[in-house]
């Protein structure tokens, strides 16, 4: 076929070029051109690239070769002139730059035409037979094997069913390896394949990061899990084993702009999004956290050291909060009011605030990040999470499963790191509302008590008091630190004792353990290890620093004045001994009035509870008590999402709770809408009452 001048191109179909617009990364820019060409009839290619500055996509003809026979009576010259317009770059005009600028990277398009027909058919192009690296690399493995081409092949649709290449292309990539090039070359063309076919198949494949050693954990910005630029971290070290889990990134203030500039960007489609739709999603995604409940509690475990059981249950508590969000239609619905004035009606509906943010403490990996963004994206909003960089995994995990559920690239995003990611999103004035939950100079310190009468049941209380004290190692908000007697102490005394003796300390992925190891190693006198057993300390008064301040690990404290007692108990595990000291004192209160008095003093109560058979205490306690958590023959704990968690004290700072019930209101704003549909010559009443109620209107020209 011999070669056609660009003149007859002209009456062919346009292509248009890409839009302009400003990305998250080079990667995301790339995905966008590429995918816009596909949807265009043709194929783009990196011609030029300086990664951390610019990069050029040129137009990759896709093989339209010309007949490049030299004719008889044509000189040189000629052919030459002819060889370099039949090929396929130098032949098509169409390029696009993409820089970056202050963090994120600007496209523009230098010249947007094409001299060539559309490609009628884009699995005919050469880059729909090309190898990814992941290939090339399962290629090596399988022929190291001892696999033939056509095995390789086989295996290889099994997990890409649209790969056109043939057992030929295999050969070559073989030829390659021998020659000692792993990556065989460095395929610039972009493949013909929607962004969709991409997203699933990175939900197939193991994610790059967890398969180096240790993982480093990766940042999620604009749909994409993207290693940090930051070249710190910090060791994620397993409590119980001293191991390193894994690796946080501390992020830098330019990839938290990127995330929320991304979370900006996806909010207008997001927030247009039907809310049955987002339900689905919620719906996937619950669904998926039953999936890979066991994962995320062994995660949970191996980071954080409470035992798989508390693992389990932190998992289940988020879940009831994404079956929560799975009814949040119900929970949006507003007020309507018809003929408020003559032919007026007025509603009320409630719209997404915007770009919203949250930041965890380590207490609960699981829950506390589903506190959070599940609720706030289902009400249209978009999300950045900062987990506790003590526990990162279980976020991680979760937002893969919510890509795979089916999030929109943007609506969630992560970005690890320490104060100065805190800092930098708090200072953002594209984010609206932020949830944290965080150590004692933000919100959450707590300093729960139980109220002891002398006719409580003693085997139910005991059970109770040492379950709410101990479990979880005594590392959450909501943990039972101290106890006030009123009463003799003589029936609890010993019996106490017995309780926390019969506690198993052991790793939390240990089947007989009660009681796990701590997340840090600050202990003195046990640098080396994170194991502290059941501690009760007495002779406590509202003077003393423990009292005053938060403990935050397996410490009872007791309320009364009598001599010291002490135990001490050894025990060996995993080639590790620790001692537990059991210091015994109580405190007794001469009334229910005086205890009621003690804890209302206590300015970091987040709740409180009484053991007693009286219902006349009962009622009592209820009324009087100023904490906003109140337990009657129950310790107090998280509550259902349908309800809603409170305090009156300091430990919780804002108007209203990032969770459950309280989270639609928080994610939320109220917008009142005052119509009037009716034809007036010129101007518009609007409708007011004067100091006696009566109906006024007022003309608005």
């Amino acid at each position: 076929m011999d070669f056609q001048s660009s003149s007859e191109f002209n009456d062919a179909p346009q292509m248009l070029p890409p839009p302009p617009g400003t990305f998250v990364d080079r990667e995301e820019l790339i995905q966008h051109v590429g995918d816009f060409a596909v949807s265009q009839g043709y194929v783009v290619t990196i011609k030029q690239s300086k990664r951390d500055r610019v990069v050029v996509l040129g137009c990759d003809r896709g093989g339209v070769y010309r007949n490049r026979r030299k004719p008889v009576d044509e000189s040189s010259a000629e052919s030459l002139r002819r060889r370099k317009t039949g090929s396929r770059l130098t032949n098509c005009p169409f390029e696009a730059v993409g820089k970056k600028d202050d963090g994120l990277w600007k496209l523009s398009i230098k010249n947007g035409a094409h001299n060539h027909e559309p490609l009628k058919d884009l699995s005919e192009h050469p880059s729909a037979r090309r190898f990814t690296e992941r290939e090339v690399l399962l290629i090596k493995e399988m022929t190291e094997a001892g696999l033939k081409p056509r095995q390789i092949l086989k295996r290889l649709r099994q997990s890409n069913p649209e790969l056109l290449s043939t057992p030929k292309h295999v050969y070559n990539v073989k030829a390659k390896l021998r020659q000692g090039n792993v990556t065989v070359r460095n395929f610039k063309s972009l493949r013909p394949q929607k962004t969709a076919v991409r997203n699933n198949y990175q939900s197939v494949m193991e994610p790059s990061w967890r398969q180096r050693n240790p993982p480093r954990v990766p940042n999620l910005i604009g749909g994409r899990f993207v290693d940090s630029k930051s070249l710190t971290s910090i060791d994620v070290v397993n409590p119980a084993t001293q191991l390193i889990v894994s690796q946080v990134p501390l992020s830098t203030n330019e990839e938290v702009r990127a995330a929320v500039f991304a979370a900006k960007r996806a909010f207008s489609s997001w927030r247009n999004t039907p809310v049955t739709n987002r339900q689905r999603i919620m719906f996937k995604f619950q669904e998926l956290i039953r999936r890979d409940m066991d994962k995320l509690a062994m995660e949970i475990t191996s980071e954080h050291g409470k035992t798989l059981t508390d693992a389990y249950n932190d998992v289940l508590r988020g879940l009831e909060i994404v079956e929560h969000a799975c009814g949040v239609a119900t929970l949006q619905i507003g007020e309507f009011v018809s003929n408020i004035s003559n032919g007026v009606d007025t509603y009320s509906i409630r719209e997404p605030l915007g770009v919203c943010a949250g930041i965890c403490s380590f207490d609960f990996p699981a829950m506390t990040p589903l506190w959070m963004f599940p609720i706030a994206v289902t009400c249209g909003n978009t999300f950045i999470l900062k987990p506790s960089e003590k526990v990162p995994g279980a976020a991680v995990i979760l937002a893969e499963l919510a890509v795979e559920a089916g999030l929109p690239n943007g609506v969630l995003n992560i970005v690890h790191g320490t104060d100065d990611i805190i800092n930098a999103i708090c200072d953002d004035d594209d984010v609206k509302a932020i949830a944290l939950v965080g150590p004692n100079s933000c919100n959450i310190g707590a300093k729960n008590h139980a109220v002891v009468m002398p006719d409580a049941s003693i085997d139910a209380t005991l059970s109770a008091l040492v379950a709410a004290g101990f479990g979880g190692a005594g590392q959450k908000c909501m943990a039972l630190t101290t106890v006030v007697y009123v009463g003799s102490i003589t029936p609890w005394e010993d019996k106490l004792v017995e309780h926390a003796k019969a506690i198993k300390v052991n790793a939390g992925t240990e089947s007989n353990a009660d009681l796990g190891p701590v997340i840090s190693k600050q202990v003195p006198g046990y640098e080396n290890g994170n194991f502290i057993g059941p501690t009760i300390l007495s002779d406590v008064t509202v003077n003393m620093e423990c009292y005053k301040e938060d403990v935050f690990g397996p410490v009872l404290l007791c309320m009364q004045v009598l001599p010291l007692i002490s135990f001490s108990v050894g025990s060996h595990i995993s080639k590790l001994v620790f001692v537990v000291k059991l210091h015994i004192f109580v405190s007794q209160a001469e009334s229910i009035d005086e205890a009621i008095e003690i804890v209302n003093r206590n300015r970091r109560g987040s709740g409180a509870s009484i053991f007693t058979t009286s219902a006349v205490a009962a009622r009592k306690f209820q009324i009087e008590i100023a904490v906003g958590q109140v337990g009657i023959n129950v310790p107090i704990s998280v509550q259902p999402p349908f309800t809603l968690f409170t305090s009156s004290k300091p430990c919780f700072a804002g108007d209203l709770n990032c969770d459950g019930k309280g989270g639609i209101h928080f994610y939320t704003q109220i917008k009142t809408v005052t119509q009037q549909w009716k034809d007036l010559p010129g101007n518009v009443e609007t409708p007011t009452s004067n100091s006696n109620g009566e109906s006024l209107q007022l003309l608005n020209s």
